[in-house]
């Protein structure tokens, strides 16, 4: 049972360390470390709660969780079992093997119906979209309302729509886009993808939405910051007021969008900008590797 113990304390510790992120504010400060942080929270709890019921079922042999799965699988060849492992331990055991066909079946599904929306999405533009040489690299949508967003894939898309382009100035327009084309170039899609995925196979988990909600703000932030590093904080601030001002935002499925979250608080943390905490810093990266390196370790032995 010791090998279950550490994956409910892994379990535990998912928990708690995902409390802490999403009460801490240096995370804003540096949002790329902190979306590590948070990507092993999820990767260890999805592990966790796979391994928890098969560490259970497989006390009886008292090896960590990836030897015992091996020695059961030896034991079934040969149609025998040790003493004191019944039906109920190889129920737990598929309850186990449930868990990861779940959130393997989860991520695909988000997977699917992300890229079909997209598929979807980008068709249409190739009808209704036109280019502008006021906006290279990026399409215009003949729509009043405020939209900027990146359609993130293999061929990604910016797009803006034209209520944006007169709501913008030249500057802000610069910087609204720095910080799409920053979605698409880090491929934030992908790391949304996971916490999507989780929270459709564990939505009883209410911090996992929480977390997914987080996630998605740091990714905002991400972006923000390659936008200041070209255009500095003035034009993207101002932007983000112009998008805050205007109550009709538009922003498809399966799309990142400028104007989707926080926006005040965003234009605070542009306008007191402040250095990233690298000793807190280290030491978040630390625990997450702690983190993860757990559950795997009890499925690798």
């Amino acid at each position: 049972m010791a090998f279950a113990v550490h994956f409910a304390v892994s379990m535990l510790a998912c928990y708690l360390t995902a409390q802490v992120l999403a009460g801490s504010t240096w995370t804003w400060r540096a949002p790329r470390v902190a979306i590590v942080c948070w990507q092993s929270v999820g990767l260890a709890l999805g592990l966790s709660a796979m391994g928890l019921p098969m560490a259970a079922g497989l006390a009886a042999y008292d090896r960590p969780t990836g030897s015992a799965l091996l020695a059961l699988a030896t034991d079934l060849s040969h149609n025998t079992l040790p003493p004191g492992l019944g039906a109920a331990h190889l129920g737990l055991v598929g309850i186990g093997f449930g868990i990861g066909a779940v959130l393997l079946t989860t991520t695909v599904r988000s997977i699917h119906a992300t890229v079909r929306a997209q598929r979807r999405h980008r068709d249409l533009l190739t009808l209704v979209a036109r280019r502008d040489p006021s906006v290279p690299g990026a399409l215009v949508l003949d729509h009043p309302s405020a939209a900027a967003y990146c359609l993130p894939g293999v061929r990604p898309r910016v797009v803006v729509s034209a209520g944006t382009l007169s709501l913008l100035d030249r500057a802000e327009l610069a910087a609204v886009l720095t910080h799409e084309r920053a979605h698409a170039d880090e491929r934030h899609d992908l790391v949304l993808l996971p916490f999507t995925a989780l929270c459709r196979a564990l939505p009883w988990f209410g911090w996992v939405r929480a977390a997914h909600e987080r996630v998605a703000l740091l990714v905002e932030m991400r972006a923000d910051d390659k936008a200041r590093e070209l255009h500095a904080e003035i034009p993207l601030a101002g932007a983000l007021r112009r998008f805050a001002a205007c109550g009709d935002r538009i922003t498809p499925a399966g799309a990142l969008g400028m104007g989707d979250r926080d926006l005040d608080v965003r234009v605070q943390r542009l306008m007191l900008p402040d250095r990233p905490p690298r000793l807190i810093g280290a030491a978040a990266l630390m625990v997450a590797t702690v983190l993860v390196a757990l559950p795997i370790s009890l499925f690798l032995s």
